[in-house]
Formats: C-alpha cells, structure tokens, sequence
C-alpha cells in the first residue's frame, strides 16, 4: 500500500477503506509517512468530506493509536460528557455532582484550555491541592466509592489525534466537520463510558459559527457512537452571549458551586438540569425524563450535589474553596454602560478574548494561568441598562487594563428597542 495512492484516491472522491485509513493513521504515529503527505490527505478530506463508515473507521483507527480505559470494573452505567468549548463554560463542575448525587457513574477525563474557551482542568487546578494525575485504578475505585472522578487525560489517550490536530492547526484544515468528529469522539470513546453527552456550542463564541455545520457535527458524531454500540446525544447549545455570568478560573468554580446550592444563573442551572436528565434516565436509573429533572433538582435542593462535588475534592487532595477568602487580585475594575436601554448582544468571543488577555486563559499552550483573573458580567442579553450603570467588573493583577476594558465595553450592544433572549438549547440529537 502507498501513500500517494491514498491522496490521490480522495483527492479524486472516492471513499477510503478501513484499511488504507489504518495504514495512514498508523504510518504517521510511527513516523513512517512524512507531514507534506498527511497534510494533503488532510486538504483533500477537507475539501471533498467522508462517509459516515470513514468517519467510523478513522475514529477507530485513532482510537486504538494509544490506549483506552476499560470501564468495565465500575458497576452501572458510565456517562460522560464534552463540550466543544465555550466562554464561561464550567457545565462540567455542576453536571457531574449532579448526576452522581443520582446515582449515575460519572467517569470523566479532561482537556486544559487553549485561546479563549477555558479548560475544566484549569479550574479544578485553581482549588488548592487538587489533583488532576489519577492512576486507572484510583480513577475507577474513586467511580465506585463516590459515583464521580475528573481527571486529566494521559498523553496516551489517542496519541495519533495530537499528531493530526498539531498539523491540522497549520494547514488550515482544523473546520472539518469529518476531522473534527474523529477527533472529538475517539477520545470520548477511549475514556470508556456507555452513555455520552456532546455540548456542540454554536455562535461567536464557539468552534461552530452556524446552525448546519453544528448539526452535521452532531449527527455524524451521534453515528459514530452508534457503530460502537454506545448511546450519544448531542445538544445544540447557543454561545453568542457567555454561559452564566462568571469568565475565569476561580470566577467560575465560585459560580458553579453557588448553582449547585440552588443560587447559580437560569442559564447555567437549565443546561445542566436538561443535560442531567439526559444522563440520569439513559443510565436507568429513572422511568422518564421529566422523573430525572425531578430528581437532579431535589439533589440541588436538599444540597446533596453540592457535598458530593466536597466530597470528589477532598478525595483528589482538594481544599474546599471559603469563597470570602478564595479570590486575589490588585483589582477590581468596573466596567460602564455609555447609554441607557437594552443588551440587544453579548459577544461571547470579545468577552473570552479580554479574559485570555488578563491571564485566565492560554494563546499558545506553554502560557501560565492566573488563576485569579477574569470577567463577572452584571448584564447579559435582553436586560435593561441605564447609562453609568456596571456592565461588567474585570477581576485583575495587570498595571495597565485599558485595552481589556475597551473590549469588554465594545463587546456590549446596547439598543433602545427591548430585546428577547435567545433560547439557549437549540436542539437535541440523539
């Protein structure tokens, strides 16, 4: 079998096999096959797609470049969840108390963030003392003994998916919707879990900056867990405007467990309450959806996800945060409306953009973060500011946060017209 074969095959539109799509992936995680050669086979996908059976085949091939995780020891159902990244995005540390205080098995493995969408690990890491390095065996007694455990992925989960993610990144061919699918899923699926929920986050904001490509995402990454007999839901969930109000590490730990005491933003409480639902019932655990919303709000109500959510702390070495002493920056800088009306937009990116620049998130991968720094908004979509009033404060250690300001300023439209909010869930997939 050769190479130039294989590009000159899709160059020319016709479907890979399973087994050319193995050499390749296989070639190129031992060094056999050069970049200049996947990086045309990578263009050349770009531009004329895959099958869903290719599709099915590259994340296998990926899948299997490095290890998996074999859940099987944990009893019950396993379920996971991952988003494609969005501002003020911490679901994950409401979502999982959530549901293990169900009885769901919540089995995670995360990513650190990189550009303006923040990491769940990076939060985590912005509790004292916790750790994220769990071996196989901790990570699976942990599931068993309290229902919950997020780590962080070791560097041989999929090794071939940050090989073609790094080349994709310089050639251009990152927004493919194929690519991007083998990627996503071929992790999720080498972390074990029976039951997964993909957050597909549409808008300026997000990956995804429309509505087709966040379904064919969602559909073909729905197909792939189907061919390996696992049970995915994709949610298509709106990010023009940050989720909650918290940008930033500690920011968001603060604001994920005020939520999870019943006191966190209506956004924020409805994706995890819906996502939740999806998760609890899946696992069998209830007889219908509307039975599991019921029972993740009583979870919230009578506090048991929030000891939970103690409980994984103190177990991965955490210090519980007193959030009247958790905080620190030089200051705390509030940001003005210049006219009275209505928030008719939020740019999400702007938002994420200014909170990277203060240090709460990476631009490239070898950036420290500070874990102090970020954005608190005080108004969002369709609420009524009058002018001088605070649309934001800027939680800061820099000398000089003129530019920030600027751009959590201009990331605000403000109209005199009353403007509706957009539903946050758009559609869900399954």
């Amino acid at each position: 079998m050769r190479m130039v074969d294989i590009i000159e095959k899709k160059r020319d539109q016709h479907a890979l096999t399973k087994d050319e799509i193995e050499f390749f992936i296989n070639g190129y995680t031992k060094g056999d096959i050069p970049d200049y050669q996947i990086s045309s086979l990578m263009m050349a996908i770009y531009f004329n797609g895959m099958s869903d059976d290719e599709a099915t085949h590259l994340t296998e091939a990926i899948l299997n470049s490095g290890d998996t995780i074999d859940l099987s020891s944990i009893a019950g159902t396993k379920v996971d969840k991952h988003s494609t990244g969005g501002v003020g995005d911490k679901t994950t540390l409401v979502l999982g108390p959530l549901v293990a205080a169900c009885g769901a098995k919540f089995a995670k493995l995360s990513g650190r963030g990189l550009g303006h969408t923040g990491g769940t690990l990076d939060k985590l890491e912005s509790i004292k003392g916790f750790n994220i390095s769990l071996s196989n065996e901790a990570f699976i007694n942990q599931v068993n003994d309290i229902n919950i455990a997020v780590a962080g992925q070791t560097s041989q989960l999929a090794p071939a998916d940050k090989l073609l993610y790094a080349l994709r990144d310089v050639t251009g061919t990152v927004p493919s919707i194929p690519l991007i699918a083998a990627s996503i899923m071929s992790k999720k699926l080498a972390s074990g879990a029976d039951v997964i929920v993909l957050d597909v986050k549409i808008g300026e904001g997000a990956f995804m900056k429309t509505l087709e490509d966040a379904k064919a995402l969602s559909r073909i990454m729905v197909k792939i867990g189907e061919n390996f007999g696992k049970k995915i839901i994709a949610f298509i969930t709106d990010m023009s405007e940050p989720l909650g109000f918290a940008v930033g590490n500690k920011l968001e730990v603060v604001e994920a467990i005020q939520t999870l005491q019943g006191n966190g933003p209506k956004d924020l409480h409805k994706l995890c309450l819906e996502i939740g639902a999806y998760l609890v019932y899946h696992a069998k655990l209830t007889e219908s959806l509307d039975q599991a919303r019921e029972m993740i709000e009583q979870k919230i109500q009578n506090l048991e996800a929030s000891d939970i959510f103690k409980t994984m702390l103190e177990t991965q070495n955490g210090t519980y945060p007193d959030l009247n002493d958790y905080i620190h920056t030089k200051g705390i800088i509030s940001v003005k409306s210049e006219s009275s009306g209505y928030v008719k937009k939020l740019n999400a990116l702007d938002i994420g953009l200014a909170a990277m620049r203060l240090g709460a998130g990476r631009a490239t991968k070898d950036d420290t973060i500070d874990p102090d720094v970020g954005i608190v908004l005080n108004k969002k979509v369709g609420d009524k500011v009058e002018k001088g009033e605070e649309l934001a404060y800027i939680y800061n250690n820099k000398d000089d946060i003129t530019e920030e300001v600027k751009t959590v300023l201009n990331a605000f439209t403000i109209t005199t017209e009353f403007q509706e909010k957009k539903p946050l869930i758009i559609e869900i997939i399954d």
